[in-house]
């Protein structure tokens, strides 16, 4: 049966109607149950792209990283750059403050690993003094429930990330080809099954940690790292080591010193986890490479996952063998079988994922290319547990768990709205200051949200009043004051940091906020509320192609316009205008709404309506 699997598989990565993502991929060795010995660098050379000889060359994610950050050059060269990613930072390139002609002014971005977006108070006075002493006075609130730093210069980067290592905390995990911040539902809901999606949230996030040392050697001088991370505090019924390590000899575990999951090339892209409750969609589940869906049984107890495979959103402008892809439904596993279905998905990319063509190497190609039927088949190949059918749920919901809430234990969680994410003082808001004020003077945790917005858990109902008035008088406002447009939307960094920006996003989205609510009151929808999202590129970190409404960068100050996503996140929208100039956004925006104003069917949302009625009809308004 093994023998007849791998033969109908190798039939179907190079057979594929046409469309074979894979048929330029190295010819893998499908695997046999004495694939356990399989070594990542047995793969053909000459087959593999750059970024995966740098991985291969690199000792472990060690080398020639730990030479660059020897040198007195204030930037490290590409392939060192290649290597830092695996360790949470990315090197930048501030392009208001370079000039034509002269060298790039560099300096570094550090993101965290934060599972489930938790921040204890502690690492938030860290982050916020290092933002102060090392970076650029203020924190970014990502898209992926963490915090990123900006402007970290070369010779300050071993402290800072030392710094924050010896307090608990990690950037491993925040960047590379490897697992990525395992995203949550952010509401701190007291119930069995809301503490159950955190705690397999964190499982995730510590059975899919690089295993090798690099990262002691490098920041800690090879000194073991003392503080343990903080939220492995909440995984004591685990042993997390044994169920790294258990092997079934279906080929999940690799003869390895030491990466037994990753090899010695890692994954082929980065691969990115959410996890939620059925029903709760806040985390947008189906952008993630691997989405598990907690099931609960009759008392409310986790009895087990549904599994969604293959999302993500990243693409190339006029490439179409790139694109934008919700998941598919894998099925469903009891919960004693969490470890052994995670592993052998990622086992499933690590072995058969594209390792030549970079911009073809994420999961949602492998599945693609596939088909659901055939990726599940590989899946269950690792397994000795059965996939089962996918489980009854209710319809999806979204919320973004913002404003006053109970929690379940008599006390209350407050979010609040952080426009586009940056946590900064600017005119009258003071974000930054009472976001440390409050912190110093409740000692309170963070909870970051898929929104980029923050949530304060664990309020004392005495206190309500005292903490609106905190923010109040610091410039926040309540959610209730914010415009729905605003409340709803997202946007990427981009300029002028980003190296793969091709124009703005976070720093234009508040105009085009008040710009789009200006017509959308002229046309007589007044306090509509749609979900808009804006990227400074095509990458889609700020997951616009799930929007009802996106803008995508598509050149200077030009972006493509993609209509028809759901207001629940579960489908891709469409691109719709290609190359519209900022300054026409009234004249392209205002016939739709009009449009829509006259058509729609009683509360249907604008992302709905623009599905149903579609991209020919819309394309003669």
């Amino acid at each position: 049966m093994i023998y007849q699997f791998a033969a109908f598989l190798a039939f179907c990565l190079f057979n594929v109607d046409g469309f074979s993502v894979l048929s330029k991929s190295p010819k893998l060795n499908l695997r046999e149950k004495s694939c356990a010995s399989l070594q990542m660098s047995s793969f053909p050379k000459d087959k593999l792209n750059p970024i995966e000889i740098t991985k291969l060359n690199s000792n472990g994610l060690r080398f020639p990283l730990m030479d660059e950050l020897a040198t007195d050059n204030i930037y490290i060269n590409d392939d060192a750059y290649t290597i830092l990613k695996y360790h949470g930072s990315y090197q930048q390139d501030d392009r208001d403050q370079r000039k034509r002609g002269q060298e790039k002014k560099y300096s570094f971005m550090l993101r965290l690993k934060m599972p489930a977006g938790e921040c204890t108070p502690e690492l938030y006075r860290k982050l916020d003094d290092i933002s102060r002493d090392y970076g650029i006075n203020n924190l970014r609130a990502t898209t992926r429930q963490t915090f990123q730093i900006h402007g970290i210069m070369k010779g300050n980067l071993k402290h800072v990330i030392s710094s924050l290592m010896k307090l608990g905390s990690t950037g491993v995990g925040g960047c590379g080809d490897i697992n990525r911040n395992v995203n949550c539902t952010p509401a701190p809901l007291k119930s069995k099954i809301y503490s159950d999606a955190r705690k397999y949230s964190k499982l995730a996030a510590e059975l899919f940690k690089p295993s090798g040392g690099a990262f002691t050697e490098i920041w800690l001088d090879g000194e073991k790292q003392v503080t343990m991370e903080y939220w492995r505090k909440d995984l004591a019924e685990f042993n997390i080591p044994e169920m790294q390590l258990a092997d079934n000899g279906k080929g999940i575990i690799l003869n390895h010193p030491e990466e037994p999951l990753y090899g010695d090339l890692y994954l082929p892209k980065k691969y990115k986890m959410g996890v939620t409750v059925a029903g709760d969609n806040s985390v947008d589940i189906y952008t993630n490479d691997v989405g598990i869906v907690l099931i609960p049984d009759s008392n409310g107890e986790t009895k087990g996952f549904n599994i969604l495979v293959g999302g993500g959103l990243g693409r190339t402008h006029n490439k179409e063998n790139t694109f934008a892809r919700a998941a598919s439904p894998l099925g469903y596993v009891h919960k004693d079988e969490f470890a052994e279905v995670t592993k052998a998905i990622l086992a499933a990319l690590r072995d058969h994922g594209n390792r030549e063509i970079r911009a073809n190497s994420r999961l949602k190609y492998l599945v693609h290319t596939l088909g659901d039927e055939k990726f599940r088949e590989l899946v269950q190949s690792y397994m000795d547990a059965q996939i089962k059918p996918w489980h009854p749920m209710p319809e999806w919901k979204y919320s973004d768990w913002m404003g006053w809430h109970e929690q379940g234990d008599g006390k209350w969680f407050l979010g609040i709205n952080i426009e586009q994410g940056r946590i900064k003082d600017e005119g009258e808001l003071k974000l930054k200051t009472v976001l440390r004020k409050i912190v110093d003077k409740y000692d309170q945790r963070l909870v970051m949200c898929p929104g980029h917005n923050i949530i304060f858990p664990d309020i004392d109902a005495s206190l309500k009043a005292e903490y609106e008035s905190i923010l109040r008088s610091h410039g926040v406002k309540m959610i209730e004051e914010v415009d729905p447009l605003v409340r709803l939307s997202m946007a990427c960094p981009a300029l002028p940091l980003c190296t793969l920006a091709v124009t703005e996003a976070e720093r234009v989205m508040p105009d085009f906020m008040q710009r789009i609510r200006a017509l959308t009151d002229k046309v007589g929808l007044e306090d509509q509320e749609i979900m808009v999202r804006m990227t400074g590129c095509p990458n889609g970190c700020a997951r616009p192609y799930m929007a009802e409404l996106a803008f995508v960068g598509d050149g200077p100050n030009t972006y493509q316009v993609w209509l028809g996503g759901s207001p629940v996140l579960t489908r891709v929208a469409y691109p719709f205008m290609d190359k519209m100039k900022a300054e026409n956004l009234e004249a392209s925006l205002e016939p739709l709404f009009k449009y829509y104003k006259q058509n729609k069917e009683d509360s249907e949302a604008f992302g709905d309506f623009c599905y149903r009625v579609g991209k020919e009809q819309l394309d003669r308004v």
